[in-house]
């Protein structure tokens, strides 16, 4: 009896084993996978962060040249401006 306990611990333990080395890849390609998607949304973050500094700039510079006595030069809103929350195509 002892004996077939023993027969089948060793056959599950070498099912895991099996199983472990057939995962290994897919859980390299998830963790390839989750650092991408880490830099992308750094990236948007970033661009999103700089396009608001940009816009805070332009506005004051604007908003400055009004109390000047000057008349505001409109500044046209760049062709593929960023809008948070927008999809990107690859």
């Amino acid at each position: 009896m002892a004996s077939m306990l023993e027969a089948r611990e060793v056959s599950a333990r070498e099912r895991v084993e099996a199983l472990r080395e057939e995962a290994a890849p897919a859980a390299a390609a998830l963790d390839a996978g989750v650092i991408e998607l880490d830099r992308r949304v750094i990236a948007r973050e970033e661009l999103v962060d700089a396009l608001a500094a940009s816009a805070a700039e332009i506005t004051a510079a604007t908003e400055a040249e009004g109390e000047g006595g000057t008349v505001p030069t409109p500044v046209p809103a760049p062709a593929s401006a960023s809008v948070p929350g927008a999809v990107v195509p690859h």
